[in-house]
């Protein structure tokens, strides 16, 4: 099981940032995927959470309306689209999957999700 984030980078506050997670070793399409994010000297908190049986989507109350999750099965692909980024946006963010279709009702807990990838590194600063 493979799950590698990309497209971090240093972005100036404001700005807009599309995250990508390649997955490998698992079907996709069974599984529903989340996205995490660990800040320095912070816990690991849940952002956002994807259902493969209906599609529903999760948001942390703190990134709704900013953040988008979104999911390609063919692909093999998962995306996290990020709108009007803030300071506290700045931390190395990952992607996890759930052994099973949907989120569970905990999935934004440090631990909530099975497994996760390597992490990539968003910085928001002027």
């Amino acid at each position: 099981v493979q799950l590698q984030a990309s497209g971090g980078g240093l972005v100036q506050p404001g700005a807009s940032l599309r995250l990508s997670c390649a997955t490998s070793g698992f079907t996709l399409d069974d599984n529903a995927i989340g996205w995490f994010r660990e800040a320095p000297g912070k816990v690991r908190e849940g952002v956002s959470c994807m259902s493969s049986s209906d599609g529903r989507t999760y948001y942390a109350d703190s990134v709704k309306g900013r953040f988008t999750i979104s999911r390609d099965n063919a692909r093999k692909m998962v995306y996290l689209d990020i709108i009007g980024l803030k300071s506290e946006d700045t931390a190395v963010y990952s992607c996890a999957v759930q052994w099973s279709s949907r989120c569970e009702s905990r999935w934004y807990e440090r631990n909530g999700m099975d497994y996760w990838g390597k992490g990539t590194q968003v910085t928001v600063s002027s």
